[in-house]
């Protein structure tokens, strides 16, 4: 049994990692300030023995009094029209926020991996994107304020594992998707369920050639836990499925799993919005022994559940 602290753990991912964590039989310390995190996604975790949620924001130094052997730091949002919305708090969250989370790691002796992305690879002139890639990153663009954000806070790991000893993990995670994600997430699996749920126009950015490649949650959770216990790489390490889709195609394939009428519409593609996303995991096999095992369409199946629960819920509630 460890006792582990979860930045952003009331977030999607965060969230299904604690319920994880918390199964495992391990003493979980959820930290979030439910900015872009929801509260209902660790319900069901509140009364275990095991669970303790923190009300936090990780740009204001971490003080506790608990031992903790590991930090999983996810605390940032990471839907474009959540980071967009309040740019300068996305830099800071980034930047301080894993400074602080740094600072409690080394007072602590802790462990600590951090989520970042693979939009450090930027709109992508390499595909598939290995770790070795340097990416093609615009630094004053719209979203640079997450993109950059991540790589300096890939930086700030680095330097605190080679000048203060931190012992640490990093993660460069792909499109992943699943249960207790946002509802309004902005990204492509999340809105065109909702709009095909709601036989809604579905909205296509672009002629939909641009390729995503799709990890369900518990898959993206496993390899989490995997990189965190190992101890032969302080990474980074790409973490998603190699099996790559168009937007386009991701659109018709989930009208079709959800039997929908949507049409689908095409519209302006946002500034530096990638062509491409394809991960490399030829380490993520190797040192992990980890891929992706949950099929697209049963985890299509899955989330389409959850968020036709979502919507009766929040029906039911407006009544």
């Amino acid at each position: 049994m460890l006792n582990i602290l979860v930045t952003g753990g009331s977030g999607f991912i965060g969230s299904n990692l604690c319920a994880r964590l918390v199964a495992d039989g391990h003493n979980v310390f959820c930290l979030d300030d439910n900015s872009t995190g929801d509260i209902n996604n660790i319900l069901p975790l509140v009364n275990h023995l095991n669970f303790k949620f923190i009300e936090h924001d990780v740009v204001n130094p971490l003080k506790t009094t608990m031992t903790i052997d590991q930090i999983y730091h996810l605390a940032c949002p990471a839907s474009p029209p959540a980071y967009q919305a309040n740019p300068i708090k996305t830099i800071q969250t980034n930047v301080i926020g894993t400074m602080n989370v740094l600072e409690y790691a080394v007072d602590k002796k802790a462990r600590v991996l951090l989520s970042s992305t693979s939009e450090v690879y930027g709109d992508p002139k390499v595909s598939p994107q290995p770790e070795e890639y340097w990416g093609n990153v615009n630094p004053i663009g719209p979203r640079s304020c997450y993109d950059e954000g991540k790589r300096v806070a890939e930086t700030l790991m680095m330097e605190y594992h080679n000048t203060k000893g931190v012992d640490i993990r990093i993660a460069r995670i792909f499109n992943t998707y699943g249960p207790n994600m946002n509802k309004d997430d902005g990204r492509v699996v999340s809105n065109f369920i909702n709009q095909c749920i709601e036989n809604k126009p579905i909205t296509i950015y672009g002629d939909g050639s641009q390729t995503r490649s799709l990890c369900y949650i518990d898959d993206m959770v496993e390899a989490l836990i995997r990189l965190m216990n190992q101890t032969e790489t302080i990474g980074p390490i790409n973490l998603g499925n190699p099996f790559e889709l168009s937007v386009e195609d991701i659109a018709l394939f989930i009208k079709e799993i959800t039997g929908s009428s949507s049409t689908l519409i095409y519209k302006k593609l946002p500034q530096d919005d990638p062509m491409m996303r394809r991960p490399d995991i030829t380490k993520a096999k190797y040192i992990l022994g980890w891929e992706p095992q949950v099929q697209l369409n049963r985890g299509i199946v899955k989330t389409t559940e959850y968020f036709k629960k979502l919507s009766k819920k929040l029906a039911d509630n407006s009544i």
